[in-house]
């Protein structure tokens, strides 16, 4: 482990040059005035400021006056005789004129001064769909893939690379919040109107949010109360009559901005389209309320902090559309689906800026869940308590150069309580399950950039250590290099390990009839991931966009996912350590006319399998071809925007049921089908009217459960879906905002 901190360790400085003077130039309003000059008045000699307004000049003993000065401003004189920092606050000349610039935002962003890529949505592109909620929020890219994981209770993942959502880490405004209980429902707790912009990457990134990231991160931006409109309200129902409500409000109290949200849905009617008696989607209620507040600028000095508390009640309610959860709930003989679950949250950024060189940052969250539910006749009780803390130092040395460390701390309590209210069906895993987790991790990253900005190299490591397994070490590295202005190569190598949360991600095998089958002790997933990418973009006067291809290898030491193959009426549990494999290509263009027309293409191949008795054995559910299209139009009045995506998904490998009866037979693999949406926008003054359709083409995989027509039989399962359940959805709403 000491080797990894000694790669580190030698990158780091060992003491700064002496005689100098560093410092910062910045207006009334504490804003970086970049390019001010900086001048001794004894020589003559000096520099301009950086872009964030800091400076570092060298001195001689007869230099002890500085003269400071900027377009516009009235210039500053200092002694600094006995300073080795100072701070220039410059007025600003009362003879200037107001000059007012307004640009359009981009719908989505490539940057190319990131070392790792980062895909960034923002609430320009989450408004080309209805956006109910987070899941809902990436039908325009092709990176991230929603898949519903249990159609009972329509709960979804977000996969990267083809591989299961619990490999990409998905964080709340930088916050671990969406793991253990809440990763079944905690993406379609975020509504999509409470997002302000999405950042996606790809592979092994960064070491500073954690070990977890294996095949990518998700960091949800939620909206800035001091940017945010003052109010904001966004009406929603679609053709199943399932209603949302969103509102927001923007205040300031002292130097504090605050955000104060409320999120409401109101279940649908009843819908069985396909006939097979259960319900299409299931009946949801849920309340949210959030309050944000945030004070000072993180890159000012002196203090900033973010802060927000977050409460969410949600009722499920699927199952055989007959159901009643006053009557039937546990019953063996009507199938039904109960979830209630309760979850208080809160976190907190609090960040001290010494100088243009330290910073010293605390993250803190913590939240609490507590569910009940009934799967048929199996009752699921849980409860979790979360923490999280982390202490980060930067400093800045050289010319561009940083070095981040720090120390971790992370608690998680999950008690889960399983019973069968009948013994029809042959299952044994019920019982208590309670897991405690304590980790404590140290870690250190350094950011170099050198040939004046055309390379930048990060070199991470961080050590953790489980209070059930130990020490755990996971390097990182990254690498960036431009060529030109337009053109940047990216390439990352790193490892991620996990431990295991099997019944919350794995909630199909509760509502199923399977058994499930722990064979051995359970040992955390561990994977290496390595992945290339090169991004090429291109601008004229009327035509800009970019092409980007990417390549990510993921190969697991030790990967768990159920064998659903192996006996139709179980799931067998344990540690494979053989060769698992995941190989992922991606290539995406997207081209800008005349500020009108918004044109995207998106391939994705995916080769997921693993060596299974020297046969190569292609996980399920995964279609080895993707291909996404979407096309916008917004005239330049801006009056109205229409958007149109298409998706294409290939075959997918399905469970092995040949040794169910024939008429519980599944084949082995799924059809390719096509889905196309399309949505129309009209734009007032003060509000945004807008009407859609989803699945325009009515697609639907036709009664995906086996064994719907007896549901407490050893065969019931809904383990095979693979497209959508419940076809065309029209929809309207209304966006309202007081800026």
């Amino acid at each position: 482990m000491l080797r990894y901190f000694f790669y580190i360790l030698v990158l780091m400085p060992f003491g700064s040059a002496a005689q100098t003077v560093t410092g910062k130039v910045v207006d009334g309003n504490n804003k970086p005035l970049s390019g001010a000059s900086v001048i001794w008045v004894n020589n003559k000699k000096g520099i301009t400021a950086k872009e964030d307004g800091s400076f570092s000049i060298k001195r001689t003993a007869a230099d002890n006056m500085l003269v400071v000065s900027y377009s516009g401003y009235t210039k500053d004189t200092i002694d600094v005789s006995n300073a080795d920092t100072v701070l220039f606050v410059l007025k600003e000349k009362s003879n200037l004129q107001a000059v007012e610039v307004n640009a359009e935002k981009a719908g989505t962003l490539m940057s190319n001064r990131s070392p790792i890529k980062v895909e960034i949505l923002t609430s320009v592109e989450l408004k080309k769909s209805a956006c109910c909620d987070l899941a809902g929020c990436f039908e325009t890219q092709s990176s991230v893939q929603p898949q519903t994981t249990n159609i009972i209770t329509n709960a979804k993942e977000l996969r990267i690379l083809g591989l299961s959502g619990v490999y990409n880490q998905v964080l709340i405004d930088g916050f671990p919040m969406i793991q253990g209980l809440t990763f079944t429902y905690g993406i379609s707790g975020i509504p999509g109107t409470l997002v302000d912009n999405i950042y996606i990457s790809k592979g092994a990134n960064s070491v500073l949010q954690g070990y977890e990231s294996i095949s990518g991160q998700i960091n949800v931006e939620t909206k800035k109360p001091n940017t945010t409109e003052k109010l904001f309200a966004n009406l929603y129902m679609n053709s199943f009559l399932e209603e949302h409500v969103n509102l927001a409000t923007n205040f300031k109290k002292g130097k504090w901005h605050s955000l104060l949200a409320f999120h409401m849905v109101q279940p649908a009617n009843k819908t069985d389209k396909d006939k097979d008696d259960f319900l299409d989607l299931p009946l949801l209620t849920r309340y949210m309320i959030m309050n944000k507040w945030k004070v000072g600028r993180e890159n000012d000095w002196g203090w900033s902090s973010e802060m927000a508390v977050r409460f969410l009640n949600e009722n499920r309610v699927g199952g055989q559309i007959f159901f009643n959860p006053g009557e039937h709930k546990g019953s063996s003989t009507i199938y039904g689906n109960t979830v209630k679950l309760n979850q208080p949250e809160m976190w907190a950024k609090i960040n001290y800026r010494f100088n243009d060189i330290h910073r010293l940052t605390l993250y803190t969250s913590a939240f609490h869940q507590s569910q009940q539910s009934f799967f048929g006749s199996l009752s699921y009780k849980a409860k979790q308590n979360n923490a999280f803390v982390n202490l980060q130092h930067e400093f800045k040395y050289g010319v561009n150069h940083t070095l981040k460390s720090g120390i971790s701390f992370k608690h998680l309590d999950i008690n889960e309580d399983i019973l069968f209210t009948d013994n029809i069906i042959n299952r044994n895993y019920d019982g208590n399950y309670h897991r405690v987790e304590n980790i404590v991790g140290i870690f250190s990253e350094n950011t170099m950039i050198f040939f004046k900005g055309k390379l930048t190299w990060i070199a991470g490591v961080r050590a953790d250590n489980h209070n059930s397994f130990g020490w755990n070490v996971t390097p990182r590295t990254l690498l960036k290099y431009d060529p030109t202005s337009k053109l940047t190569i990216r390439a990352n190598l790193g490892t991620g390990w996990r431990t295991l949360n099997f019944f919350s991600e794995n909630v199909s095998l509760l509502a199923s009839s399977r058994d499930i089958i722990f064979t051995e002790a359970l040992q955390p997933e561990r994977a290496l991931n390595m992945g290339v990418n090169i991004t090429q973009k291109f601008e004229s006067k009327n035509v800009s966009g970019y092409i980007s291809m990417d390549y990510y290898r993921t190969s697991f030491q030790n990967q768990i996912f159920p064998d659903y193959d192996a006996d139709p009426t179980k799931a067998f549990i344990k540690n494979f350590t053989g060769k698992s494999i995941s190989n992922g290509f991606q290539t995406d263009f997207f081209m800008k006319l005349f500020d009108r027309y918004e044109f995207k293409a998106g391939y994705n191949f995916l080769d997921v399998y693993r060596i299974n008795n020297g046969n190569k054995e292609a996980l399920p559910f995964n279609p080895r071809h993707k291909i996404l299209t979407t096309f916008s139009y917004k005239p330049l009045s801006n009056k109205f925007h229409t958007d149109v995506n298409i998706h294409w998904y290939g075959q997918q490998r399905l469970p092995n049921t040949k040794s169910n009866p024939v008429v519980y037979q599944r084949p082995d693999y799924s059809r390719d089908y096509t889905t196309v949406n399309a949505q129309f926008t009209y734009l007032f003054k003060n509000f945004e009217v807008y009407t859609g359709c989803e699945n325009i083409f009515n697609f639907r995989q036709n009664q995906p459960i086996i064994s719907w027509q007896n549901p407490f039989s050893p065969y019931f399962d809904i383990s095979s879906v693979w497209g959508p359940t419940r076809g065309r959805e029209f929809y309207m709403g209304v966006r309202w905002k007081l800026k």
